[in-house]
């Protein structure tokens, strides 16, 4: 039996590196890493980057009574009378009797007051006895003149006699005629003791009491009454209103209106315009408006607050006027473009290209480009379109 030998000049040791030996695992989580760590640096640079300007702001104000509903204009006044006076007495005195109190009916003529009047009766007593005194002379002193003229036609008496009895008798007649005059001023002095109802309407106010002095406004002075009662005539109510001037080219005079008192919320009235005051308030920028009461109502009252809604007409629609609005000056810049006011959004400082207007004070009037409750920039140099600002408080 024959026994081979193994060839062991083929056996070699690799000296080389081992192939890597891959991680259990480990492949899906190097592009995790990979976009976590793009994340983070992209958050670190907003973090660290520019911070936002601190600005101080300042609110634009709307001016004027009127603002431009989806129906209509609306403005806020109050209910008046057409018709009212303060009445008082025509001479001074002391007062004696008083008719009337808050809430009295009273018609025109009628006396709701009077005055001590014993020397005004006195007066005219005396004015009417000196007046008939001389009635009697008078007719004695024609008597006697005709007695001259037939006397004088048989020559008996002389020429001078004659002129002398008709004389005395055109003397008397014009001394009766002043009597009669003053007769008629002691009546009138008289009647003004009685303080009357100047129309129909119904008392407001008493203003004052029996045995106070009162006079005429230009003779009051001191504790002197210059007013007995305060009437108006309450069919003639109507509402006066200031509506924004920037708004008054949309009302005209018979525009139907819709009334809402502050009393009564939940119920409305109808009206019309009656008047557009032709002037307007330089202060207030306002134009009043006065509107008639259609719906007769005794709960409305003098001096309710009201809101009047001016209602617009399909037919006569105009377009909205641009609202009017006032800012600070130092919220303006100017430049070639024009005239602009930085505004505050989001966080954002954002440019409003604006028309102006008249300068009040340390305001502008601003006709076109913002509309009122924006948040405008004071310190706006160097600021650019939609930079990050954050608004200083304090």
């Amino acid at each position: 039996m024959t026994t081979s030998t193994p060839d062991l000049s083929r056996l070699r040791i690799d000296r080389g590196d081992p192939p890597p030996t891959p991680r259990r695992g480990a492949g899906p989580w190097i592009p995790i890493g990979l976009g976590l760590l793009v994340v983070l640096a992209i958050g670190a640079s907003l973090v660290l980057g520019p911070r936002p300007r601190e600005v101080h702001v300042a609110l634009a104000a709307a001016t004027g009574g009127g603002s431009v509903t989806g129906a209509g204009i609306t403005a806020n006044g109050y209910v008046v009378a057409r018709t009212k006076a303060s009445v008082s007495a025509k001479i001074p005195g002391r007062m004696s009797y008083l008719g009337v109190g808050e809430g009295s009916h009273v018609r025109r003529g009628q006396v709701i007051a009077r005055l001590e009047s014993g020397d005004y009766r006195a007066a005219l007593l005396a004015a009417r006895a000196a007046a008939a005194a001389t009635e009697v002379q008078l007719a004695q002193a024609r008597r006697d003149l005709e007695r001259s003229r037939s006397l004088r036609a048989s020559n008996v008496i002389s020429d001078a006699e004659l002129e002398s009895a008709t004389t005395r008798a055109s003397t008397l007649a014009a001394q009766l005629d002043e009597q009669r005059a003053q007769v008629a001023l002691a009546r009138a002095n008289l009647e003004n003791t009685n303080v009357r109802a100047p129309f129909d309407g119904t008392v407001l106010r008493k203003d004052a009491e029996v045995g106070e002095i009162v006079a005429p406004s230009s003779a009051g002075g001191g504790l002197t009454r210059t007013a007995i009662a305060t009437m108006a005539d309450l069919g003639t109510l109507e509402v006066e209103v200031d509506v924004n001037e920037a708004y008054i080219a949309q009302v005209h005079s018979g525009q139907a209106c819709r009334i809402t008192l502050d009393a009564y919320p939940d119920t409305s009235f109808a009206g019309r315009t009656r008047q557009v005051v032709p002037t307007a308030d330089r202060q207030k920028a306002t134009v009043q408006v006065k509107v008639s009461i259609l719906d007769r109502d005794p709960r409305i009252l003098p001096e309710m607050g009201a809101k009047v809604e001016f209602v617009r007409e399909t037919s006569a629609e105009r377009a909205v006027a641009a609202r009017r609005v006032l800012v600070p000056s130092a919220a303006v810049t100017q430049d070639a473009a024009g005239a602009r006011v930085w505004v505050v959004e989001d966080g954002r400082a954002l440019a409003r290209t604006v028309d102006l207007g008249a300068t009040r004070g340390d305001q502008v009037e601003i006709r076109r480009g913002l509309n009122g409750g924006e948040s405008v920039v004071l310190d706006p140099a160097g600021l650019t379109q939609g930079a990050r600002v954050r608004v200083k408080t304090g």
